[in-house]
């Protein structure tokens, strides 16, 4: 049948639709109107090329362009057109640089109905020189080449929704004549519908993609009774295409579809929709691919993602009558362009993961309401976790934009707007930006300020609230305590104030950075105030200090109250991905009292709860009068520990005690442990029970620290070099220490500047050392190890999983905590522990050293087993430098 027949016999069968679309000349009034509006020349044809309509436009300019008009080109356009199965539109350039013309064929049933024919001059046109003929010039009525397009599809969307809106009339008028629709024919559709319901609902699924596309796939091959539907995709710098997803019908042969070669790869890699059916395929090179994938029909279309190797969807068919229907390609269209938007978002995230760790995640965890919309049409293209919950219900009605009202009226800014039936005042952030697509979208960040406008009300109190909080702040802790200390004098009753401070949380401030110290003490000041009795009695009043007032009223439930704030502390905090744990330390003073003002009262509360971080910190202390009398003395401490760090570090002295080699005869000494003490020039000497904790509070630990590893690392060298190269120094790190950003460096630059054989620097650090920061403190003594210093896990036993410890982290010397060995000679457990540790020593070629040796007794048992290193009372205390060298160093060159 020749194609002038063809389409003879095409509008034979859409003469009935035709006939429709002319009654009334509708079509000529709407191709009229459409030509004012959009700046083009069009006219009407059918499927023959027959005009249905006269030539529109700009009447001054339209006998010029009709001149113009290669009717060649035209009619070879209609056909392909009119005549293709996928396509309904094209677009071509002309022998003029700025002369478009474009072809619509509005189709039922793949038969053309009505055919337009669109002229466009082009106002900005690229590249003349590529041309054959000069630009055309003089034109009123041009159009861009973006808005040409554009002007394309929008009268294809509206001619196929003409064509559609009459042939549903001619349907509808026809079923009423009929009794009843054919039931298999219902019963098909009705199967579609919930098919494409069941692929369309996966675009909401918030599984892996891999998984959502595998169901996909599943439910086409399912529902179309395909042999496979799979997903294959293209890597970067490779030839053969790689499967990626795929679904096969039960006992399938799956070898020819997942081993694909290159000639089998180039055959899928389509540019556009590829379908073959084998019965009506001409290509010899066609029918051989197939049979080397054992299929009988496929379609294969190609994947267009913005980011990511190229992707192709093959749907194929191997039994003998695998014909493709019309209405197999459309389901298999419209389950692809769910499948490209399901792997387009993929990328989408994929690349938002790799630039800023998911950015929806992020906006989930802002502390606003976040909604992005489309200024023209108002549609919603995102709203964060925080706007769904709360603006549910408007989501669903579709009348957020009515409820941000006014503040939307301009192009960006801040406003402050209301929901009278919530009684909620938020703070409204408006502004433009840029869409993944380039287009200008309209964001809209929501916080909720009732409570602010709430205190607002009263004057008073604008100066008293903590802003990173929430909490009250010192002011007006002070300002309640002496309110509440009034109102116990007044009424003969007692009240309490407890002073918090959590235990190292510049580990955690540091470590994991200011914001999530910030969302930490925003957990923690959140949970402090939901325990029942003081609500409204919270105040921050340092940067990671707490007052809680307990009122007369609520005394009686002072204990339990104490109870739950430490319960709140047990719980790990969930930071960064992970858990971490972070304890308080309390004091807790009562009042009123005799000279109970304001800011004694805190000052006695405060020194309680330092009191409570030298016995250990996670603890609580009650107010006393000795430690009144210690909380002078600390004052005293703290100014002349500030004056001795300024000074030089002068009055901090490094102390010496002996490590002995039990094993060896002679019990030779192999070096010690460097020690620091404190002689104040105005205190006289400190214990290092009393200093320590308090240079840690102060944040003066690490320069101290400092100071002692490099004198250290001097003296050690000095005995290395005149006469003892085997002696060795062990110094202790803290954990502050550890955690310092550059502490690495600190300690390879010490060796360099000293000249210490790093072989000969054993660092000791505490078993209790951070176990929240595990793999961070694995890389730093793991990269303190590359410098070739000596690690050691001190006071082994009393932590929290000393073997963990063990395996996670190679070290080259075990101590043992002396509590283990005060009743060595007694204690059967001690023994059975000493030997445990010295086998595993042992066996993991680990030295052992054992702390506290006081006793002969002592010395004897260990030295039966398999200890080698000691030190203690027993052999020498602490020493001076001079002393420890004119006993141990005698032979000094």
């Amino acid at each position: 049948m020749g194609k002038l027949d063809m389409a003879v016999r095409q509008q034979e069968e859409t003469a009935p639709l035709l006939q429709s679309l002319m009654e009334g000349k509708e079509l000529e009034k709407w191709q009229q109107h459409f030509c004012n509006i959009a700046n083009v020349f069009m006219c009407c044809v059918d499927s023959r090329g027959n005009p249905l309509t006269e030539f529109e436009g700009n009447r001054e300019e339209i006998d010029r362009i009709k001149a113009l008009i290669n009717k060649e080109q035209f009619w070879e356009m209609l056909l392909r057109v009119s005549e293709s199965v996928l396509e309904d539109q094209a677009i071509e350039t002309t022998d003029y640089p700025n002369l478009r013309f474009a072809v619509i064929s509005s189709k039922v049933n793949q038969k053309p109905v009505v055919n337009w024919l669109i002229c466009g001059v082009i106002e900005d046109f690229q590249d003349a020189e590529d041309y054959e003929k000069a630009p055309l010039e003089g034109f009123q009525s041009q159009i861009s080449e973006k808005q040409f397009a554009k002007v394309v599809d929008i009268l294809r969307d509206a001619s196929n929704e003409l064509v559609r809106y009459k042939q549903n009339t001619i349907t509808a008028q026809a079923q009423s004549r009929r009794s009843r629709c054919s039931e298999k024919e219902m019963e098909e559709r009705m199967h579609r519908s919930e098919a494409l319901v069941e692929i369309t609902q996966l675009l909401e699924s918030e599984e892996a993609a891999e998984k959502v596309v595998q169901k996909l796939l599943g439910t086409v091959g399912v529902f179309l009774r395909l042999s496979f539907a799979v997903l294959y995709c293209q890597p970067m710098k490779e030839q053969k295409l790689e499967l990626a997803a795929g679904w096969g019908e039960k006992n399938a042969d799956w070898e020819p579809i997942r081993n694909l070669d290159e000639e089998c790869s180039e055959f899928l890699k389509v540019e556009k929709t590829l379908v073959l059916s084998y019965d009506a395929i001409r290509s010899k090179q066609e029918r051989e691919q197939l049979d080397k994938l054992g299929l009988k029909a496929v379609v294969v279309i190609p994947i267009e993602v913005k980011k990511g190797a190229a992707r192709y969807a093959c749907f194929g068919k191997t039994y003998n009558d695998g014909v493709w229907q019309m209405e197999e390609i459309r389901f298999i269209n419209d389950s692809v362009k769910v499948l490209q938007s399901i792997l387009t978002r993929h990328a989408r995230n994929c690349s938002l993961e790799d630039s800023i760790a998911s950015l929806e995640t992020i906006l989930d965890n802002t502390g606003s309401a976040i909604y992005v919309s489309d200024p023209e049409t108002g549609e919603l293209l995102f709203a964060n976790k925080s706007m769904r919950n709360i603006f549910e219900r408007e989501l669903r009605e579709g009348s957020v934009n009515t409820f941000l009202g006014q503040g939307l009226e301009r192009e960006s800014g801040i406003s402050e707007i209301y929901h009278s039936a919530r009684e909620r005042w938020y703070d409204l952030y408006h502004t433009k930006v840029k869409w993944a697509d380039g287009k200008l979208v309209s964001l809209c960040a929501l916080y909720d300020v009732t409570e602010k406008k709430v205190y607002q009300k009263k004057s008073e109190q604008q100066t008293y609230i903590d802003l990173l909080t929430g909490l009250f702040n010192r002011i007006c802790c002070e300002k309640d305590l002496e309110k509440y200390v009034d109102e116990a004098r007044r009424t003969k009753s007692k009240g309490a104030l407890l002073y918090l401070d959590l235990d190292d949380f510049k580990r955690i401030n540091e470590g994991l950075g200011r914001q999530y110290g910030d969302v930490l003490l925003k957990a923690i000041s959140h949970s402090i105030q939901r325990v029942e009795g003081i609500e409204n009695t919270c105040y921050r009043v340092g940067g990671d200090e707490f007052v809680i007032i307990i009122p007369p009223e609520r005394y009686k439930k002072m204990k339990h109250i104490i109870a739950s704030i430490k319960d709140i502390f047990k719980k790990p905090w969930f930071l960064k991905d992970s858990d971490y744990y972070c304890t308080m330390s309390m004091g807790v003073v009562e009042f009123p009292a005799a000279d109970g003002a304001v800011h004694e009262l805190i000052q006695r509360a405060d020194s309680a709860m330092y009191e409570a971080k030298k016995r250990g910190k996670n603890t609580a202390v009650d107010y006393s009068d000795d430690i009144g009398t210690n909380s002078g003395k600390r004052l005293d401490m703290e100014k002349n520990m500030r004056d001795a760090t300024a000074k030089g570090y002068q009055e901090f002295e490094v102390y010496f005690q002996p490590i002995i080699d039990i094993q060896k005869k002679g019990q030779p000494c192999t070096g010690a442990e460097a020690l620091i003490r404190w002689n104040s020039a105005e205190l006289g000497f400190i214990p290092p029970s009393e200093f320590i904790p308090l240079a840690e509070y102060l944040g003066l630990i690490n320069p101290i620290g400092n100071y002692v590893l490099k004198e250290a690392c001097k003296i050690c060298k000095g005995w290395n070099d005149n006469g003892y190269p085997d002696y060795k120094v062990n110094v202790n790190l803290s954990v502050v220490q550890l955690l310092q950003n550059d502490i690495v460096e600190i300690v390879e630059r010490t060796v360099k500047e000293t000249g210490i054989n790093p072989h000969n620097l054993t660092l000791e650090v505490t078993e209790s050392l951070a176990i929240n920061d595990m793999e961070r403190m694995k890389n730093i003594l793991a990269n303190i190890k590359s410098l070739g210093v000596r690690i050691a896990l001190d006071d082994f036993g009393t932590g929290y999983s000393s073997l963990n410890h063990i395996r996670e982290i190679p070290f080259d010397v075990i101590k043992v905590d002396q509590s283990f060995i005060k009743d060595l000679d007694r204690d059967a457990y001690a023994k059975s522990f000493i030997k445990m540790v010295g086998d595993l020593a042992e066996a993991i070629h680990v030295n052992l050293c054992v702390e506290g040796v006081e006793t002969q007794k002592q010395y004897k048992i260990l030295s039966e087993m398999s200890v080698s290193m000691v030190q203690g009372y027993y052999f020498d205390r602490p020493m001076k430098r001079d002393a420890f060298e004119k006993k141990y160093t005698p032979h000094q060159l």
